[in-house]
């Protein structure tokens, strides 16, 4: 909001009248008190003779392509001054602003005596875009009679020693879009005492004898109060004084008579908005209500606009005649010819004003203070006061007492507060009194002295619970001199078993060349479907969000899977073949839920019983870590053709996941889609099923457009036992006896099951085991397989002997024979 620094020190010198502050210091104090300041534009500076004329004579000059006017102009001297000028919005008469040879206007343009369209001009009649006060270039400057006389200094005159100051009003702080909210924060940062110009006084007394104009309010217009006034006699044509001229022209909004001007100056100065009909052009009573399908309205912008039964209307018996709080109608527009006018001052509801703007896509002045909620105590305060400047300059007559249509609507609740909250929250002790003195500044009714009650004012309906009161108390008395102080960090035991195990297999992925990926977190539209899963399936059972950010994408991953398909499927398709991808983040699982749990009160914090049906009524959420591979798992180069990942790639990157964790994984062959079924392995720990891996089926990618060989690893990481502290490695400082086992079993037997019939028959000397080598072929018979096996045998305590590790080797043979049937090949 756009002001000049005379107006702000005319405010503030009500309640001081020997205040002054610079314009520097005025801005710190804005900033002081939380508002920042957009710019600060001092008005420019003009050298010279600047003085008020008066238009003597005007001779037209016709012979000229476009309309030039001789003039003699009065400037306080013995004989008038002869000027050119090309302006029409003047007449012989009228006050003017004359620059004399000698000035120089803003943009460093001098004027001197000079000859031009055959006459000499002695000076220049100037508008306030050449004075540097606004951007109205439709004509020069026109005073209204008895400003001054002529030969006054202009500067003086029109107080052209003066700065705009742009404030940025933030959309919570409705009350800061006038002059009247803007003058209290100003206030309270100089420590002045603030008189309010917008409190309630004696009403406007009227001096013609006339019934009210019937108003009335619709209950689906959702307005609160509606008042209009008769004001009779009034010159259409009359100017503004330019006090209120240069006022609005600072603020941006051109000055056009004093009807519109005066309504517009009031909204300014208290922040409400206020309309002029032509009461000629008004028929029946003036209603609020909701606009009816099919109706039409030309808004004063010349626009016929077809009405929504969303919008309010102001109504007479012929039909909408303003669109409320937003635009007046030009059937009922105040023109020169007008006479008699209908004050408007009302309070309407902030939402359907801001959706009718959005709709017509109308923005208006108006409508960005209903928008942010007009005080509804100040309706009648400001038609008293517009009234009261349109008497005095536009010649009219307040006729009747003021009609005034109302919905009763609940005052705004009392909040109790400690007054040493606001010490508590910033660390700081205040002087005693500082939270009701500060909350008085606001407007706030404070009672009480251990326990505060504090009762917003209507301005400010944003004051809402205690943390909105310290807000103010702190803003008010200098965030800045909140200390700065670094809180001491508690001592504490550093990451939880839980967050070093998730760190621990990231690093471990990255280490064996895994890049971690973040996939979406929603399910595309009908990927279980592609992938063949039965109907029963626990994947299937889903959770929809009610607002997703995708319409075809609702659910909530129930595994990680379908979204690193989709990344490979895009690096793919951006000539990316060779992937090995992983991913840790949590699932979502529905099925089974807890009972629901009802809308909370936003008000306080949760109860314990609360938090613990909230965290009843959740799904399941456990983490996940997923591993895809394609293409090459080892480059080619000059030392080979590189080999394409397969399946006991996944294996391994499952064992990886497993070892930091801090676990064993057995895998165990299983057929689970979207898995290959002669590929695929199911992952126990103990017994329990934590995730599977292996190869995905050649038909599953196939439908998903992904190359015919892909890998893929799905572990629940929270099913996982959970180590503490993972267990050290054991190490021996005797060397180790190596031997290796070829045994034949039937190709049916898993080689996992041989291998754990091998380590269970070994012994404690057994310290690795490994497979290195899998043969099948008419020398081991049909049916059958051969498998190698290396074994580490050592001792914690001696050396051992090549016949020690040989018999632990036939021990285990031995075993392996009873429980698998195998034998030395």
């Amino acid at each position: 909001m756009r002001l000049p620094q005379s107006w702000l020190t005319e405010v503030l010198r009500k309640g001081n009248p020997d205040w002054s502050a610079s314009t520097a210091e005025i801005d710190a104090g804005f900033v002081r008190v939380g508002f920042e300041i957009e710019d600060v534009d001092p008005f420019p500076e003009i050298t010279g003779p600047l003085v008020i004329g008066r238009v003597a004579a005007i001779e037209e000059l016709t012979e000229f392509k476009k309309p030039i006017r001789f003039c003699q102009v009065e400037v306080g001297e013995d004989a008038p001054r002869d000027i050119v000028c090309g302006a029409r919005n003047f007449g012989v008469g009228d006050l003017v602003v004359v620059a004399l040879p000698g000035v120089v206007l803003p943009g460093d343009f001098a004027i001197a005596t000079r000859k031009t369209y055959g006459k000499t001009s002695d000076g220049m009649i100037c508008s306030v875009t050449e004075l540097g006060i606004g951007n109205d270039h439709s004509g020069i400057l026109v005073l209204a009679p008895g400003t001054a006389e002529p030969g006054a200094d202009a500067r003086e005159v029109l107080g052209l020693v003066d700065a705009a100051i742009d404030v940025n009003v933030t959309p919570d702080r409705g009350y800061a879009f006038s002059m009247r909210g803007l003058g209290r924060e100003l206030a309270s940062a100089f420590a002045v005492p603030y008189v309010d110009a917008g409190l309630a006084g004696e009403p406007l007394a009227a001096t013609l004898d006339r019934e009210p104009w019937p108003v009335a309010i619709d209950d689906d217009s959702k307005a609160t109060r509606y008042t209009v006034r008769i004001i009779d006699g009034v010159d259409a044509t009359a100017p503004s004084p330019w006090w209120i001229a240069k006022r609005l022209m600072v603020a941006g909004i051109r000055p056009i008579s004093a009807i519109v001007d005066i309504t517009n100056y009031v909204m300014i100065e208290l922040g409400q908005p206020l309309h002029a009909f032509d009461a000629d052009k008004v028929t029946g009573t003036v209603r609020v209500r909701a606009a009816r399908p099919g109706e039409m309205l030309e808004t004063l912008d010349g626009v016929t606009r077809t009405l929504d039964p969303e919008d309010i209307v102001i109504a007479d018996d012929s039909g909408p005649i303003a669109l409320a709080g937003v635009m007046g109608g030009a059937a009922t527009e105040v023109t020169d010819a007008t006479t008699t006018i209908l004050l408007e001052s009302a309070t309407f509801d902030q939402v359907r004003v801001f959706r009718s703007g959005k709709r017509h896509k109308l923005s208006s002045e108006a409508a960005k203070r209903f928008e942010r909620i007009v005080d509804p105590a100040i309706t009648a305060v400001a038609s008293d006061r517009a009234a009261a400047l349109l008497t005095e300059f536009a010649g009219g007559k307040v006729a009747g007492a003021l009609a005034d249509a109302s919905v009763d609507v609940a005052p705004l609740p009392a909040i109790e507060i400690d007054p040493a909250l606001p010490d508590r929250t910033a660390g700081v002790d205040y002087p005693a009194g500082t939270t009701a003195a500060r909350l008085r500044e606001v407007g706030c009714e404070v009672s009480g002295t251990d326990a505060l009650t504090v009762t917003p004012p209507t301005w400010r309906p944003d004051l809402r619970q205690r943390a909105d009161l310290v807000e103010e108390v702190l803003r008010l008395e200098g965030l800045e001199d909140i200390p700065a102080v670094v809180p001491r960090a508690p001592g504490g035991t550093g990451l939880t078993a839980a967050q070093r195990r998730r760190r621990a297999i990231g690093a471990r992925l990255a280490a064996d060349g895994y890049v971690e990926v973040l996939p979406y977190p929603f399910l595309p539209a009908g990927v279980f479907d592609t992938w063949g899963l039965p109907a029963d399936d626990r994947r299937r059972q889903t959770l929809s969000v009610l607002n997703p950010l995708e319409a075809d994408r609702p659910e909530l991953n129930s595994t990680l899977l379908p979204g690193l398909m989709e990344m490979a499927a895009r690096n793919i398709a951006r000539g990316q073949r060779d992937l090995a991808l992983y991913a840790i983040g949590q699932v979502v699982l529905g099925g089974d839920l807890g009972p629901t749990v009802p809308a909370l009160d936003v008000t306080r914090r949760p109860s314990v019983d609360e938090l613990a049906a909230l965290d009843a009524s959740l799904p399941a959420q456990p983490l996940h870590v997923g591993v895809l591979l394609t293409g090459l798992r080892e480059q080619s180069g000059p030392l080979g053709g590189g080999r394409a990942a397969d399946a006991y790639d996944a294996f391994e990157a499952a064992r990886q996941i497993g070892e930091a964790s801090g676990v064993q994984l057995t895998l165990v062959a299983d057929d689970l889609l979207p898995w290959h079924p002669g590929r695929c392995a199911r992952l126990e720990v103990d017994g329990v099923v934590v995730g599977h891996a292996g190869e995905l089926h050649p038909a599953v990618l196939e439908r998903a457009g992904l190359p015919k060989r892909l890998c893929a690893v799905e572990i629940d990481v929270d099913a996982l036992p959970l180590r503490e502290n993972l267990p050290s490695p054991k190490v021996s400082p005797f060397p180790a006896v190596l031997q290796d086992v070829n045994v034949v079993v039937a190709s049916t037997v898993a080689a996992q099951d041989v291998q754990d019939a091998l380590v269970a028959g070994a012994g404690d000397l057994l310290e690795s085991i490994a497979l290195f080598d899998v043969f099948a072929g008419e020398q081991v018979g049909e049916g059958n397989k051969s498998l190698t096996f290396a074994l580490t045998f050592r001792a914690p305590d001696r050396t051992l002997t090549e016949d020690e590790g040989s018999e632990a080797k036939l021990a285990a043979v031995a075993h392996a024979a009873d429980a698998v049937g195998a034998r030395l090949r």
